[in-house]
């Protein structure tokens, strides 16, 4: 019965543990969620990339302001690792990250910044 009462006790502990709020971890200096803050846009694509010529012209025709990092660059390279990211498009938006060509996700993290019907 103790060993009962011991095992429960450091489930509750390493649960409480896991919940702790702790400090998020610091972003990798070539992360470009460094520069766009709470209200930037950057764009990592690609010229050959049909998808991100597709979005930088709903972008243009909303007059949406934003970034172009270019992923066959040695920058662009180094912020796709940053990110994490695999494919064109990437965008972030403030310091949220839309992968792919998403409409919807695009759309949902433009409207808090004033961008309306883009897509």
């Amino acid at each position: 019965m103790r060993v009962a009462w011991m095992l429960l006790a450091l489930a509750v502990l390493g649960g409480a543990w896991h919940l702790w709020p702790r400090e998020p971890a610091a972003l990798h200096p070539d992360d470009p969620r460094l520069a766009t803050g709470d209200d930037r846009i950057v764009m990592m694509a690609a010229e050959w990339c049909g998808y991100c010529r597709k979005q930088q012209k709903a972008f243009e025709l909303a007059d949406v302001r934003y970034r172009v990092l270019d992923v066959d660059t040695p920058e662009g390279q180094r912020a796709m690792r940053a990110l994490g990211a695999r494919g064109v498009p990437t965008t972030v938006i403030g310091q949220d990250v839309v992968r792919g060509y998403d409409t919807a996700a695009l759309q949902s993290k433009l409207e808090p910044l004033g961008y309306r019907d883009v897509f």
